[in-house]
């Protein structure tokens, strides 16, 4: 059985990290913005002038993780406290998995294709320029 999975392209990751890039400007907030196929794997990546460099790797991340779960980092985050049925898993796959906000899954036809993660700004302001990214698609 063969299994084919449509991906993201270059050219798709390109236009959604610029339409991120649009929004993180009108709110003047300097972000990382990555895009990952559908294998979680990192297709394109700009880190604004004036972006934190520790953001660089969480929005990396954050793409990976809304990828590998096909879930929302932010809804992700609703049950991953302490008590919740997913609190621990911040520390699976090697740390990789973030659970604040701005990673969401990009679909095409209704299936995940990739995602996308923002970080530098507060969970409000990555989530803001994650969805005008995801609007993009």
């Amino acid at each position: 059985m063969t299994v084919n999975q449509s991906s993201i392209s270059l050219d798709d990751a390109q236009r959604v990290i610029a339409a991120g890039q649009a929004r993180a400007d009108e709110i003047e907030s300097p972000s990382n913005i990555a895009v990952v196929d559908a294998g979680g794997n990192l297709v394109a990546h700009v880190r604004m002038d004036g972006a934190w460099i520790a953001s660089i790797d969480i929005s990396i991340n954050k793409a990976f993780t809304a990828r590998a779960l096909d879930i929302s980092t932010e809804d992700l985050a609703a049950d991953a406290g302490p008590g919740g049925q997913f609190y621990g898993i911040h520390a699976s796959n090697g740390g990789r998995i973030m659970i604040f906000a701005g990673g969401v899954p990009l679909r095409r036809d209704g299936r995940v294709v990739g995602a996308v993660g923002v970080s530098g700004g507060t969970g409000e302001q990555d989530k803001t320029v994650a969805e005008a990214a995801v609007a993009a698609m």
